[in-house]
């Protein structure tokens, strides 16, 4: 299964909601315990998901850095990083 911050959230709000519309105490003290569980995993995703973009981020900086330092002295690689290049990834 994939998590992502929506779905997560999702099911946050419905154990928020299940609880809400619920009588019986031991039902909404579990819903609510639920929502808590889901509403953590979900703040988890969004710090995540942040620190994968910042982590992309520097490795194409990091890449595009390497590639300009590759052409400046015209030296062709056969490292990883010059096959990331030269299959635009």
């Amino acid at each position: 299964m994939i998590q992502n911050y929506s779905f997560l959230d999702e099911r946050a709000k419905a154990a928020e909601s299940a609880a809400e519309a619920t009588a019986l105490v031991n039902v909404r003290e579990r819903e609510l315990r639920s929502a808590k569980a889901w509403r953590q995993m979900a703040d988890r995703q969004l710090v995540f998901d942040k620190e994968r973009t910042k982590s992309e981020e520097a490795r194409a900086e990091r890449i595009a850095a390497e590639r300009s330092a590759l052409l400046a002295t015209g030296e062709k690689s056969s490292s990883p990083i010059a096959g990331d290049l030269h299959h635009g990834l």
